[in-house]
């Protein structure tokens, strides 16, 4: 696929990004309810198998949507003339995460696997690379993947976990912080960066336009298929399962979210492509953007909902006693009942007010 970039009068906003956007929010608010409440297994296979999609690729496509967000922020600034544009962009950016990280880590206290303050190394990151090639963009997203690996054989990936209570020893201290955000944290820098620098490149492209959705759809399910194609021959080779025990052949060749292993990155990556080109396709028909405007409506709001589904969704559930041992299917119908709940309240909104609370309040800050 070529990187294309569509003139600068064509750049308004992709209703089909915030669908995706609001079905990554769902996503995540399905995976982490089914976390507090103690959930697991505790379910017919089916529903099993489905949370377990979702884990680590929901976040995923909500990453990549925050690259393809901040290539449409800098796009002017990136096809003018005036470098002062795109320095005068890439502060406000750097602002942002200044106020994402402290939100992130003002409430992680209560919920330990916040992506928010990874989100704003992400974007620090990004914002390093704005005016790069997508080819490079492509190059450090490699790196880093390889890089991940690198440090697994350095580095001990679970010296700081209890996996039983998913506590991180040492979060709080200078080294523990920067060892949880680069390397072994819920969604470490290394290599999830990677994710939104695909997003980066993903934002140049115009998926208005039917070839190049097509391409970056079809592209997508065939890497996220073959990805789990080959972890699924890999962890069952009679071979690897001798000279490795299970745990390890299924966290170096698994499609998990921890470790993020090639393979997952590869999985995740591919299965965020292939929604938010999906989702762009739909939400283009007028016949079906009626039906969809709620998610639109959603999407826009998805920083204040990520924050609400914490503090008031997780704090429901602690004072209604669910917040252990629960099954899987109270998990899901609490996460779902959430989400119908947050839909509403973004429709309604939207309706009044251009921005929801949190938006507003960093863009008033930074």
């Amino acid at each position: 696929m070529t990187s294309a970039t569509p003139p600068a009068d064509s750049v308004t906003r992709i209703d089909g990004y915030d669908v995706a956007r609001a079905l990554a929010v769902f996503g995540m608010v399905i995976v982490n309810f089914e976390v507090v409440m103690g959930a697991g297994q505790k379910g017919p296979p089916w529903l099993v198998w489905l949370v377990g999609c979702l884990e680590g690729r929901a976040a995923a496509t909500f990453v990549v949507l925050a690259g393809v967000g901040m290539s449409l922020l800098s796009r002017n600034a990136r096809q003018g003339p005036d470098r002062q544009a795109l320095r005068t962009v890439r502060a406000t950016i750097l602002r942002r995460c200044l106020f994402l990280f402290v939100v992130g880590l003002l409430y992680s206290p209560i919920w330990p696997a916040d992506i928010l303050h990874f989100y704003a190394v992400y974007m620090a990151v990004g914002a390093a690379f704005l005016a790069v090639s997508g080819r490079r963009l492509w190059i450090v997203t490699a790196v880093l993947a390889v890089g991940f690996v690198v440090l697994c054989g350095v580095l001990d990936y679970e010296a700081e976990w209890n996996w039983d209570t998913l506590e991180y020893r040492g979060f709080w201290t200078a080294g523990g912080l920067v060892k949880h955000l680069l390397f072994n944290g819920f969604h470490p820098a290394i290599p999830w960066t990677g994710f939104f620098l695909a997003g980066m490149w993903l934002g140049r492209l115009d998926l208005r336009q039917l070839p190049q959705r097509r391409r970056v759809m079809f592209a997508g399910l065939a890497v996220a298929a073959s990805a789990e194609l080959v972890s699924t021959i890999l962890t069952r080779l009679p071979g690897l399962n001798k000279a490795m025990d299970r745990e390890t052949v299924e966290a170096v060749f698994g499609t998990a979210p921890m470790p993020p292993m090639p393979l997952y990155l590869l999985s995740a990556g591919g299965a965020a492509f292939f929604v938010i080109s999906l989702c762009v396709a739909v939400s283009q028909r007028p016949n079906v953007h009626r039906v969809v405007r709620p998610l639109i409506s959603t999407g826009q709001l998805a920083l204040t909902l990520y924050v609400a589904h914490v503090v008031i969704g997780m704090g429901t559930l602690g004072a209604l006693n669910l917040l252990n041992k629960q099954p899987l299917a109270t998990a899901v119908a609490a996460a779902l009942v959430f989400c119908a709940a947050a839909m509403l309240y973004a429709w309604l909104w939207r309706r009044a007010f251009r921005r929801g609370p949190l938006e507003w309040i960093m863009r008033r800050c930074t």
